[in-house]
């Protein structure tokens, strides 16, 4: 069973800045898919950042605001989330996808205040 474990999460004031990670128990190096999720309360979960064979994907929510980034050799993915807004407030989730199964971080919550 692959464990992701996120990390980083907290409460920030609004135009703050927070940087998530999440660290994977497999090697992430043949993944198809890693990136980043979130759930707010009453919302579905969204897409928030991914990498892929077909490349970066951001929502247009956070485009210009959220940067991630992949280590292979660390199995790590990272998101720099800056000038972050009280509608940024979510449980975030760490994901990835091989050819043979996908998993889910237990999330991180993010509190952005007004």
């Amino acid at each position: 069973q692959v464990q992701l474990v996120e990390s980083g999460g907290g409460l920030v004031q609004a135009g703050g800045s927070l940087s998530l990670s999440c660290v994977s128990s497999a090697s992430t190096v043949s993944a198809n898919t890693i990136g980043w999720y979130r759930q707010a309360p009453g919302k579905q979960r969204e897409l928030v950042a991914v990498m892929s064979s077909r490349g970066t994907t951001y929502a247009d929510s956070v485009k210009g605001r959220f940067t991630i980034s992949r280590d292979s050799a660390k199995n790590m993915v990272d998101l720099l989330m800056n000038s972050l807004k009280p509608e940024d407030t979510a449980v975030y989730y760490c994901y990835v996808k091989w050819s043979w199964n996908a998993y889910w971080g237990q999330g991180t919550q993010v509190t952005v205040s007004s």
